[in-house]
């Protein structure tokens, strides 16, 4: 994972400035240096906000409003390619890792759908971002129930899977990102912050490789649908929609518990 941006961070009103300086130590991030992203909190919540001419408009990890709670309301349910993706079926209802979580709206999708979710992010900075949006989230009446389902954890997901305690999940959900020409992939806000603040992600095939040996039934891995896979093992089958399609990896069928 190559970082190439830079990133200060700030407080968008006094009374936010000491908890700002916390956070500043937390993250090791400078405060009031020249940046080519501000990590910004004030009323709204922590947000992400790109710095210089033609800069794209805040991102923060929001499960209350726009998007998201459009998806909420409207997705489909059980319906969704996601879900039939990763094996939730009528009374099942699969225990998740989402090892390249991001801002969580995979995650939360599934959560909706009465998975329980392990996430974790690498980079810190997007971690921030989402473990703020969870904790706002967690005192709406409606939404909270739903967070509860998603337990976030920061670090590397290649090292947490190769120290993984406890029951492992039965499904490991990867969106990894990679380096490729379908420029309509690259349109939205988020990924315009995201290529220069991250990279691509190189490893890729040990991420799916770990996930292979952790997984107790399968790894689904989501693509831009004309996107290259990734290298290694040929996946069980393809569910493609049409912008984007999930390659599955199966490794025994998923069943009612006990």
């Amino acid at each position: 994972m190559n970082i190439k941006a830079s990133i200060r961070i700030e407080a968008l009103a006094p009374e936010f400035s000491d908890a700002v300086a916390a956070l500043a130590d937390v993250l090791d991030l400078p405060l009031g240096e020249d940046a080519d992203f501000a990590l910004q909190l004030g009323d709204a919540g922590l947000q992400l906000q790109e710095l210089g001419a033609d800069a794209a408009g805040p991102v923060r990890v929001d499960f209350l409003e726009g998007a998201m709670a459009h998806r909420r309301q409207q997705g489909g349910g059980a319906g969704q390619m996601i879900a039939k993706a990763v094996g939730i079926q009528s009374g099942i209802r699969p225990a998740v890792f989402d090892a390249t979580a991001g801002l969580g709206r995979d995650a939360f999708v599934l959560a909706q759908l009465g998975c329980d979710v392990v996430l974790t992010e690498r980079h810190p900075v997007i971690a921030a971002l989402l473990a703020d949006g969870l904790q706002r989230a967690l005192l709406d009446a409606e939404v909270g129930p739903i967070v509860q389902r998603m337990h976030l954890k920061k670090g590397n997901a290649i090292e947490l899977m190769a120290a993984w305690q406890g029951e492992p999940p039965q499904v490991i959900y990867l969106d990894p990102m990679f380096p490729h020409r379908d420029k309509s992939s690259l349109v939205k806000k988020e990924m315009r912050l995201f290529r220069p603040l991250v990279g691509n992600d190189d490893d890729a095939p040990q991420l799916l490789a770990a996930a292979l040996d952790l997984a107790t039934h399968r790894v689904v891995v989501k693509r831009p649908r004309k996107a290259p896979g990734v290298r290694g093992q040929t996946p069980s089958y393809v569910l493609e929609g049409k912008s984007s399609r999930f390659d599955i990896y199966t490794k025994k069928a998923l069943k009612l518990r006990d």
